[in-house]
């Protein structure tokens, strides 16, 4: 019988021991105290999980811990913990590779390791597993074996929700293919594809989230052109959409865990093997560089309605990195404010999806606790939350309102 381990208890480990919990024997592991603590008295910071999954999945028997000991007993480990990029988009493995020695002090002959963290292709075997039999003394393939199932979470989303989620397999042998294939089934009610290597399921991993960023990329250039050109992108965009292949890509900040990161683990890749891969770090240049764009456009608004730029006073509507969700892990908003702040404007934030004392740390920003419109002599809408989609402001005649996502029906400007 399957003893599941889950390694990284965040936005996609979390949801996933829960999902094995109505099934297996689940151990939940995290070095956070804090986090293991909150998750045994039944909450969930990330809101992936409702207080009552919470504690279902507790009373599924699910045993959350941060002691080593209580994962020794499991055969299958699933390692769950994120792969950010440092400040040179240099991808980062300390979190993989701490993992990895853990799982290797109690990895057993006949053990599976699946790993779901986005990587390069050939991450998983070429620098996970030596760590793995370094920390175990066994060998890889006759003693244990390893898996990637790539993580397809989507922070905030309540309908496309871990087990709705079509879920890539692959195994270090096909016969291990076909092991963490049918354990991903039992679960997954969408479905599961067997990828034939563990490369390629890490080569389309990192592809996904790649080839959404280019998208993104065009109609942020799109966006720009048309600007220029004084045409509504939106108006624009609506008018291709009606070509039944035309792709519904909107313009707009990029980042998140996902898909301003992960394009960077496929060009280190390419980079390492020689190859200059020019169109998708063409792609995240300009992506990269959106905020100081908003932030430039909203001062030249603010000086043509006659406003004294240096100690004028701006009011960003939302940190997170998208909505409803209070996820603010590599948020592209910090573009807009630190370039405002550069032209000597005072920067209030408001978002009542964000934990204060994590913007805090990350950030080194204080969030409002409530609003006061008129104050401003600029508004940016920066995360589209549906608390913010009825704020009128209608009677803020001097005020410049820029609008980033395009919900509001006025605006002085918009992406």
């Amino acid at each position: 019988m399957n003893k599941i381990c889950v390694i990284g208890l965040g936005y996609v480990g979390l949801p996933l021991a829960h999902a094995f919990s109505s099934k297996y024997e689940v151990v939940g592991f995290d070095i956070s105290d804090w986090r293991i603590d909150e998750l045994n008295r039944g909450f969930d910071r990330t809101l992936e999980l409702s207080e009552d999954q919470v504690k279902e999945s507790l009373s599924n028997g699910i045993k959350y811990t941060l002691n080593i000991n209580d994962i020794k007993d499991c055969n299958i480990f699933i390692v769950t913990v994120p792969t950010p990029i440092d400040d040179n988009k240099r991808p980062v493995l300390t979190p993989l590779i701490k993992a990895s020695e853990t799982v290797g002090k109690v990895l057993k002959k006949g053990d599976i390791v699946i790993y779901e963290s986005t990587v390069y292709p050939g991450a998983t075997e070429e620098d996970c597993v030596p760590v793995l039999e370094k920390k175990s003394n066994l060998k890889f393939n006759e003693d244990f074996y390893c898996g990637y199932s790539p993580e397809r979470i989507n922070p905030g989303d309540k309908e496309h929700t871990v087990t709705k989620i079509l879920k890539v397999t692959s195994g270090s042998t096909p016969e291990i293919g076909r092991k963490v294939d049918d354990l991903y089934s039992s679960i997954i009610t969408a479905g599961t594809h067997l990828a034939p290597t563990i490369k390629v399921a890490e080569a389309a991993k990192v592809i996904e989230n790649s080839q959404r960023d280019i998208n993104i990329a065009f109609v942020n250039e799109l966006a720009i052109i048309f600007n220029k050109l004084d045409i509504d992108t939106n108006a624009v965009l609506e008018a291709a959409g009606t070509k039944w292949n035309f792709l519904p890509f909107k313009p707009g900040l990029v980042g998140g865990h996902c898909i301003g990161v992960d394009p960077y683990y496929l060009t280190h890749k390419a980079q390492s093997i020689g190859y200059n891969p020019e169109i998708i770090l063409a792609g995240r240049r300009l992506n990269d560089n959106m905020g100081i764009y908003v932030a430039n456009q909203v001062i030249k608004l603010m000086i043509k309605k006659g406003h004294k730029i240096e100690g004028s006073n701006v009011l960003v509507l939302g940190i997170t990195f998208k909505e409803n969700c209070p996820d603010t892990r590599n948020s592209r908003v910090i573009d807009v404010i630190e370039e405002l702040q550069e032209f000597g404007c005072n920067i209030d934030v408001y978002d009542p999806w964000a934990d204060k004392a994590e913007v805090k740390e990350e950030y080194k920003l204080d969030l409002k606790s409530n609003l006061e419109l008129e104050k401003y002599d600029g508004i940016i809408l920066a995360v589209a939350h549906n608390e913010f989609k009825d704020l009128s402001f209608s009677n803020l005649k001097d005020t410049v309102v820029y609008d980033i996502k395009s919900i509001l029906e006025e605006s002085d400007g918009k992406l």
